[in-house]
Parts: C-alpha cells; sequence; structure tokens
C-alpha cells in the first residue's frame, strides 16, 4: 500500500527489532512504532496497535522472534509462545503462526534458533502477501460479473469492519477484490460500515480506501439493511477471524446481522479469507471463543477535537454498564462462497481445501 508516495507494509524488520503502524491512532495521525520486545509485541497486539487476523499471525511470529534472541532454550520458547496466544483467543491465525513457529524452531539445535526464527517468520508475511493477492484476483471476477449483468451500473459493495490492507501484511482480504477491480478501471462504489463500537470501518477502511482513491462512503452500522431492501447493495464481502471446517464465519460484531439481511434480499454474501483462517479442528462456529473486550470501548468513543487533537469521549451515561462482544458467528447456511488463494468454495465443498492447506 502506498501512503504519501511510499510503499509500505503493515509491519517489517528493521535490522533486529519490528516496525508496525500504530492502527489506534488512524486515521488521524500516521505513526510508525518500532517493537523491541515480545513483551511489547503483546501489548500492541492486545490493544490494537495491530490488528487483523492475517496481521496479528504475522505480528506474533516476529514477536516470538524477538522473544528468543537472548535465550531459545526449549522453556523460553514454550513461554514466549503462550504469551503470545493469550494476547486475542478469537482469530486462529495467531495460534496457527506460533504453531508452524514453533514446529520448525523445536527441530533445530537453539543456536540455530534465533536466526531461523526471522527466516521462518518473513515467509510467514510474505507468504500472507502472496494470498491477499490470488484472493484479490479470484474477487475481482466476481465483481467483473456482476459488471457484466449490468454495464451500465455501479457495484455497490457493503462491508463491515477493516478486512483491508492495514488488517493484513499487505493487500488485504476483503478489499483485495476491491482494489483489484477498482485498478482493472471497473466501477465500484464502497459502503463502509463504522463498525462500532471501535469504529474500524469508519477510522481503517475509509481510510484506507481514501489512499487508494476507491468511491466510498461510510454509513451507520444499522444502514446496511435499510440499503439492501432498496436495491443499493450488489454484494457483501467481510473477511473473518475464524472460518470453521463447516463454512461458519466469525468476524467483527455485527456481520452476523448483515448476513441476515443479505439473504432476506436475495444478496450474495461472501467472506473473504486466506486459508490459515480456516480451522479445520473445529467444527462448530457456536465452539468458537468469543473475546470478551472492554466496556469502556462501548462507553467511550475517540475522536478528533475542533482543535485538532484527539479526544476520547464517554457517550453512555456514567450510571449505565456496557457489554463488548467482539466477535460474533454467522452460520454456513447464511454465506454464499468463502474466497480463498485457492479459489471460491460454497461451505458444501470447503473441505475439498483441507488437503491443500
Amino acid at each position: 500500500m502506498k501512503i504519501r508516495d511510499q510503499h509500505y507494509r503493515t509491519i517489517w524488520r528493521e535490522q533486529q527489532t519490528v516496525c508496525i503502524i500504530d492502527q489506534t491512532l488512524l486515521p488521524f495521525a500516521f505513526q510508525v512504532v518500532r517493537i523491541e520486545t515480545y513483551v511489547e509485541m503483546c501489548h500492541a497486539i492486545r490493544t490494537m496497535q495491530v490488528r487483523g487476523a492475517p496481521l496479528i499471525g504475522a505480528a506474533a511470529a516476529y514477536g516470538l522472534v524477538l522473544g528468543i534472541q537472548a535465550v531459545a532454550d526449549d522453556d523460553v520458547l514454550h513461554a514466549v509462545a503462550d504469551a503470545l496466544i493469550a494476547t486475542r483467543p478469537t482469530a486462529v491465525n495467531l495460534r496457527w503462526a506460533i504453531q508452524r513457529m514453533l514446529a520448525q524452531l523445536l527441530v533445530v539445535p537453539q543456536a540455530q534458533r534465533a536466526i531461523l526464527a526471522w527466516e521462518v517468520a518473513q515467509s510467514i508475511a510474505d507468504e500472507d502477501v502472496t494470498q491477499n493477492h490470488a484472493i484479490g484476483q479470484y474477487g475481482k471476477a466476481l465483481i467483473a460479473h456482476a459488471v457484466t449483468v449490468n454495464p451500465a451500473q455501479v457495484v455497490n459493495i457493503l462491508t463491515h469492519c477493516n478486512a483491508g490492507w492495514l488488517a493484513t501484511v499487505d493487500g488485504g482480504t476483503a478489499l483485495a477484490p476491491v482494489y483489484a477491480a477498482f485498478d482493472a478501471g471497473l466501477h465500484i462504489h464502497v459502503w463502509v460500515d463504522e463498525t462500532r463500537p471501535r469504529n474500524q470501518g469508519a477510522s481503517l477502511t475509509a481510510w484506507e480506501l481514501a489512499q487508494h482513491g476507491v468511491p466510498h462512503t461510510v454509513i451507520a452500522d444499522n444502514a446496511g439493511g435499510y440499503l439492501m431492501q432498496n436495491g443499493q447493495v450488489d454484494m457483501v464481502i467481510v473477511g473473518a477471524d475464524r472460518v470453521t471446517r463447516q463454512g461458519d464465519v466469525c468476524n467483527k460484531i455485527g456481520t452476523y446481522l448483515k448476513a441476515l439481511a443479505a439473504a432476506d434480499n436475495q444478496i450474495p454474501f461472501y467472506a473473504a479469507v486466506p486459508t490459515p483462517t480456516i480451522d479445520w479442528q473445529m467444527v462448530r462456529g457456536a465452539d468458537i471463543e468469543i473475546e470478551m473486550r472492554d466496556a469502556d470501548e462501548v462507553a467511550y468513543m475517540q475522536g478528533q477535537g475542533i482543535d485538532g487533537r484527539l479526544q476520547r469521549v464517554r457517550v453512555i451515561p456514567k450510571e449505565s454498564q456496557a457489554l463488548n462482544p467482539a466477535f460474533d458467528v454467522t452460520p454456513a447456511k447464511w454465506v454464499t462462497g468463502i474466497i480463498t488463494e485457492l479459489g471460491i468454495f460454497s461451505p458444501a465443498d470447503l473441505l475439498t481445501l483441507e488437503a491443500k492447506s
């Protein structure tokens, strides 16, 4: 992704440290943070300085690297891995990345682990970029087909939360088809759900679409159903933090309601994910651990004041309590297809992917 004519990934190595883009400051400030220890990486993941399933997988991999540079024995390796896995429980990519790191590091002598860890983490990051590019190409074909149905019409795509390049190492998942279609000259427009309570749609998706020049409009979360009823949405594309082997999709809270509205209005609903987001060990979405985050994320909102400074304001009565489940699960029966780097699959056909993953 280019920011001010300079290409960025969301995470990268600089000598013996790791750099990230602090997403808690966007869209009002663009700041790069240098991470030097695994404890700092745990903090960055937990506080959502880095977020999005593919990105926190890569971040966890780099965090493990930082944690074993001084001592790389088995005890340290497992302790650092456990600390990183505990930061966020719902997205499967984080555990997948750590397990991949452990599988390759535990079988080599301790003296080789610090160097090898950098190589494995880098490969995880590079593979994510490649996978996202392929997702973009498969998704672009869906958008192109919608154009052939009505060449004179702009294709309106609704998305929820942020599943763009900021949620990955680069390229995006749900937004990868959008960027690919836009770059190919297809006429598209994106409806961007604000995505309460953290407003990742309004703050992050809108920001990166604007950077790329993609036409878009930010809407309140509750406006999506109205737009679908009035023929203003042609397809819904979201990302996911975990997809079960039967095709249930766990994504940012509010996704389930969009899927129900799409089904009621005969609008296709797609989840775009790299295959590491598919949890082949989990059959039912009901078994996914849903992260409960701090209630203050609901009680307070962050924005830019008229003086240009970031401000945090309370939006509910001080006597009121708040509940903050971070994700919900859309059952497979409401999912039209899963867009992966290996193709587009209906939930019923998803198991054909398992042997390739």
